[in-house]
């Protein structure tokens, strides 16, 4: 699933391209993507003509701020990604309409496209169609419990060493087992990390995935602070990881995967101490660490 790094890079990628312009029309061939509205055609009359004002990120959220007073949120899910570009219907897919061009891929999971003014379109690719669309007021979007539950944004301004703490040992308790890497994955508590950087801040910070957040000393946060800055700050720099789907909307792959140190590397030799690095499962999650280097 794309992490903050990836939904950040489309993000930006999204306002060097799409600001100020206008919905001219929808298509989908699975309606089941859009939540909100529950029809389709309600979804695709209330979209049409509503202007791109600006593009921003919550957690793992796209959202489009529109004229009118709405947003359009866009969750990629496991294998979701956006694309912009110009393409046809060619059989069972959409094939770019400018032949030989580099940058708009043939692609048969393409299932939501947006037209724009300008002639492109806004397209979500998704393998397994687990992506979702919905359109909201954004006065109730910004009230909805979905919002409100989200935690803070790591790479903000104000999110100190100190929020952190308060953060992590504040939701630790109601957890079931209170495990740095599953607390870390959390979206209630820090927004935005999933599986790749939950392990990637983990081994540059030293800490075994198992370790519980109540047992860590004050120079062990420290680190964990340091190091969930440190790597997402370097991932957007690669614009992410596209060890499996993820595609900049250009359909680019991230380059962080080159750099990567633990994640999906088990067997292979630790790249700071040259152990083997070793993989385990947390509530049906894979951990990747190195057993020397993160000792339990």
């Amino acid at each position: 699933m794309p992490e903050l790094p990836e939904v950040e890079t489309i993000v930006r990628g999204l306002n060097k391209k799409v600001l100020k312009r206008t919905f001219l029309d929808v298509w989908t061939d699975n309606p089941k993507m859009i939540k909100r509205p529950k029809s389709f055609s309600d979804f695709r009359n209330q979209i049409r003509g509503k202007k791109i004002i600006k593009v921003w990120r919550r957690a793992k959220n796209i959202i489009f701020g529109l004229s009118g007073g709405l947003s359009l949120l866009i969750h990629q899910k496991l294998t979701g990604h956006l694309l912009i570009g110009k393409w046809q219907l060619t059989g069972d897919k959409w094939l770019p309409k400018e032949k030989g061009s580099l940058e708009e891929p043939v692609n048969r999971f393409i299932h939501l496209i947006f037209r724009l003014d300008d002639g492109r379109q806004l397209a979500l690719s998704d393998l397994r169609k687990f992506a979702k669309a919905e359109l909201w007021n954004t006065e109730d979007l910004m009230k909805s419990e979905e919002f409100k539950n989200l935690g803070p944004e790591p790479l903000d301004k104000n999110f100190s060493f100190e929020k952190f703490k308060e953060v992590l040992r504040g939701k630790t308790p109601r957890r079931a087992q209170g495990k740095i890497k599953q607390v870390l994955m959390d979206q209630s508590v820090i927004s935005g990390i999933g599986n790749i950087y939950s392990d990637e801040i983990l081994w540059r910070a030293k800490i075994h995935p198992l370790k519980g957040v109540l047992g860590l000393e004050e120079k062990e946060l420290k680190k964990i602070y340091q190091a969930t800055r440190e790597i997402l700050e370097k991932a957007i720099q690669l614009r992410g990881t596209s060890i499996s789907d993820y595609r900049d909307i250009e359909g680019k792959e991230g380059l962080y995967e080159k750099v990567r140190n633990v994640y999906q590397r088990e067997g292979e030799k630790c790249r700071r101490c040259g152990a083997i690095i070793k993989r385990l499962k947390i509530g049906g999650r894979s951990a990747h660490y190195c057993p020397v280097c993160q000792k339990l």
